[in-house]
């Protein structure tokens, strides 16, 4: 299965973080760390992102 990356503004855009949320919770493990694509860039894998949102939803059911 191929997968998608996306470079920092799209996950901002995708997540409705802050670039400093965003490596805040790298750094505590609460989301997904980048892939370094070249020398300078990184960048975040689609499905990721996109299961660390659907925990995101089956925490928020799961605590009413």
């Amino acid at each position: 299965m191929s997968d998608i990356y996306h470079r920092l503004p799209a996950v901002k855009k995708i997540t409705g973080l802050a670039r400093t949320t965003i490596y805040e919770l790298i750094k505590t493990g609460e989301f997904p760390k980048p892939i370094q694509i070249s020398h300078r860039g990184v960048a975040w894998s689609e499905i990721e992102l996109v299961d660390w949102q659907e925990n995101k939803k089956a925490a928020r059911s799961n605590n009413p």
